[in-house]
């Protein structure tokens, strides 16, 4: 394989830093040679790197013509650009080269040029429009390449990766007295030390920085802080720290090379920026173990899990800075701990080989999209509850595409969604608006599979109306050419007779296979007379998902102000008919576990529109202490703090089938027969109707559920035979797809 990589040669920071040690491990598995329109420093390091460098300068044109001749003669197969002027010659070269080409964003490219607006209405222009003509775009964390999406790129044609670094180089070149003294910064051993990397310009807010240290400085006098860089901000800061009385404890150091040395010397690693990717200076202080205060911006939240490993605040919030300063100031054992446990994590994740390892397999993606065999129709279109909300829902979904993803990593995926933009963004896939009509028609007229997915569609409990749209869809696709497949579904109850005999009709006529997740929707489709389709019995594709880290798990209890290593029991409700005079058995119900079992009772919102009004009247009613949670961000994230609750109780299905993975002790409350069918389908009867619970039956199931605590692993194994089950949801669409599964 053989890329060629375009990019100015006058780039500093995190981006050199990762053109530099990426192209130096590339090069050890493929040829990856470089071009810089100008020569200089940045060319020079890549040189001692050993990476294949060369200079094309001049006016436009020659530099078109040469840097044509150069890709051409050179037989490389990808350029790969960086920045803005070599992503606008990269987008004239698609075109007279026919290769593909694809560029890395290293920043929100509307705010690279933040504070010169000459800069900005010039090059900031001729890259936006750069950009959209390029064949892919890879931004340097997830959020970045979110941002894209949401701004209409292609999420098909968009990737992410993450800033690697070599962890094995983690010794200062000089002791941490003689660093500081190289500087002339007074610092004793006593004294804490913040410090920051970063260019001295708007985006990094240092202002914000140097505000929130002076507060912890007028409280904790033995802190310092430390500035590595320079920009056009530097007098404005240095203004700023003497009229806060803190110019003798801030070190303006100007820019520092030896970096390993810099955060070897620190306390506490700080980023204060506004917008970030995902930034170097986090994983070089997690190299050297830094405990770490960052602003919540870009990737940052996926490498600190807040509370756990460092501490987050919002941008520009110096109150909160100042707090999480004072608070790593004062504890010299939880810098230990958090500083241990960042680097722990980022050796894992972010290391250079995993850089690499991505990039080569987003090059061999490339080249496999570019030398495939175009297909008259070709993709996927998801049809189901999406886009509203429902966590339950939304994990259905998320398993639905990783399954689809595992048949064919590069099928075009199609959601129909009330939120389209949100899915696009959320799951990397195309999508319309559920009721777009004719923009999913059009769609349609394309794709090979329509999948109508995950969760009880086909009933007429909710209303008619969505019933006679999942039919009409399913009617719609037939016709326009596609395979069809109810996928994972649960069916019914459908009670009017009118709609039993068209929903029998369209069915047959128009799915290909249907799989269901519980017996009863068997029993449902054979007594409406459906029975011409592929017919298997299945499991609920949610089941799939695997919980969240441990470390992100216990951020997320931290951050709704819970002690990671406490005992729970979960309640999961909804409002239904006959809730509210049931209020009361809840209320009892979740005081009962407290006192008698020191279960701290939590209120899981699984449609939180719906669910946390219902749980903030259960706890008005109670005596004992509860926490309402956050809806959890993704079904694996729910999957993860299920992990943590010893006790259940829920009329939400989803929230049954999460903990259900974890061998989680579950306790029903049927407003639907789907929770009843669920249960008996994984061998479980602590259940009993909504309209029949008492305190007495409800106490009682919870004791029952206790008592099954120590038989985790007889649930897990009834749910581990539901997995082998559900894979005939992934191998019914393979074969429709007609595609081997990987």
């Amino acid at each position: 394989m053989k890329v060629v990589h375009l990019i100015s040669g006058g780039d500093v920071g995190g981006a050199k830093t990762h053109v530099h040690s990426l192209l130096k491990e590339l090069n050890k598995t493929i040829t990856a040679e470089m071009i810089c329109f100008t020569d200089g420093q940045f060319a020079d390091e890549a040189r001692q790197l050993d990476i294949p460098t060369h200079i094309i300068s001049g006016s436009f044109f020659s530099t078109l013509k040469n840097l044509t001749e150069f890709i051409t003669s050179g037989g490389f197969e990808i350029i790969h650009c960086h920045g803005s002027k070599a992503n606008m010659y990269g987008a004239l070269l698609r075109k007279k080269l026919g290769l593909p080409v694809v560029t890395t964003v290293h920043s929100d490219y509307k705010l690279d040029y933040m504070g010169r607006p000459f800069h900005h209405l010039t090059y900031g222009t001729i890259n936006s429009v750069s950009l959209r003509m390029l064949d892919y775009r890879i931004g340097v964390s997830d959020p970045i390449a979110d941002m894209l999406v949401s701004r209409g790129f292609d999420p098909h044609t968009t990737f992410s990766i993450y800033n690697g670094i070599d962890y094995s180089l983690n010794q200062p070149s000089v002791s941490r007295k003689e660093f500081f003294e190289s500087f002339g910064f007074d610092v004793s051993p006593d004294d804490v030390v913040f410090g920051i990397a970063a260019r001295l310009t708007p985006v990094k807010d240092m202002p914000t920085l140097i505000k929130a240290f002076a507060k912890t400085h007028r409280e904790l006098p033995d802190t310092k802080l430390i500035i590595a860089g320079d920009g056009e901000q530097h007098q404005e800061l240095f203004d700023l720290a003497s009229s806060l009385n803190v110019a003798d404890s801030v070190c303006f150091a100007g820019w520092v090379t030896d970096t390993t040395s810099f955060y070897g010397a620190l306390d506490v690693n700080m980023l204060t920026s506004l917008s970030e990717t995902f930034p170097y200076v986090l994983t070089e202080g997690a190299r050297m173990g830094c405990a770490t205060i960052s602003s919540k911006v870009g990737g940052v939240p996926l490498l600190i899990d807040h509370g756990v490993n460092g501490l987050l605040f919002d941008p520009g919030d110096v109150d909160t800075l100042s707090t999480h300063m004072t608070l790593l100031a004062s504890d010299s054992e939880l810098r230990v701990t958090m500083g241990k446990l960042l680097n722990e994590k980022a050796r894992k994740l972010y290391s250079i080989e995993t850089t690499v390892s991505r990039q080569l397999e987003i090059y061999k993606t490339i080249l496999r999209r570019k030398s495939a065999s175009s297909e008259k129709r070709s993709g996927v279109l998801i049809c189901g509850a999406y886009g509203k909300g429902n966590a339950g829902d939304d994990a259905i979904l998320e398993a639905i595409v990783a399954e689809m993803r595992s048949i064919d990593p590069d099928i075009p995926i199609y959601v129909l969604s009330r939120t389209p933009e949100a899915t696009s963004v959320f799951y990397r896939v195309r999508s319309c608006h559920t009721f777009n009509v004719p923009g999913f028609l059009r769609i349609m007229r394309k794709t090979r599979l329509y999948l109508s997915g995950g969760g009880s569609l086909i009933q007429d409990v909710t209303s008619t109306r969505s019933l006679m749209y999942y039919l009409f869809s399913l009617k719609c696709a037939k016709k326009l050419g596609n395979k069809t497949i109810m996928y994972g579904c649960g069916i019914g109850p459908v009670s009017i007779q009118k709609n039993r005999k068209k929903a029998k009709k369209i069915i047959n006529n128009c799915a290909d296979i249907i799989t269901l997740r519980e017996n009863s929707s068997l029993d449902e489709l054979r007594s409406m007379g459906v029975n011409k389709p592929e017919i298997i019995l299945s499991a609920d594709p949610a089941l799939t998902l695997s919980p969240a880290s441990d470390s992100a798990v216990e951020s997320y209890l931290v951050s709704n102000g819970l002690d990671p290593n406490g005992s729970f029991i979960c309640f999961a409700l909804r409002p239904w008919q006959g809730f509210e005079e049931k209020i009361p058995c809840f209320a009892n119900a979740a005081d009962y576990a407290f006192e008698k079992y020191g279960l701290i009772p939590v209120f899981l919102p699984i449609e939180p529109g719906r669910d946390i009004p219902a749980a903030q009247k259960v706890l008005s009613g109670m005596n004992s202490d509860g926490y309402i949670l956050q809806r959890p961000a993704n079904g694996s994230m729910a999957v993860g703090v299920m992990s943590r609750m010893k006790v259940l109780v829920s009329m939400r299905l989803h929230a049954l089938i999460f903990a259900a993975g974890s061998g989680i002790p579950l306790v029903g409350v049927v407003y639907d027969p789907k929770v009843s069918a669920f249960l008996e389908y994984i061998n479980r009867d602590i259940y009993s109707d909504l309209s029949e619970l008492t305190d007495d039956l409800l106490k009682d199931e919870i004791d029952k559920a206790v008592a099954l605590a120590d038989e985790s692993d007889t649930l897990k194994s009834a749910v581990d035979k539901l997995l082998e089950m559900e894979s005939s949801n992934t191998d019914a669409a393979a074969r429709l797809l007609e595609r081997r599964q990987n």
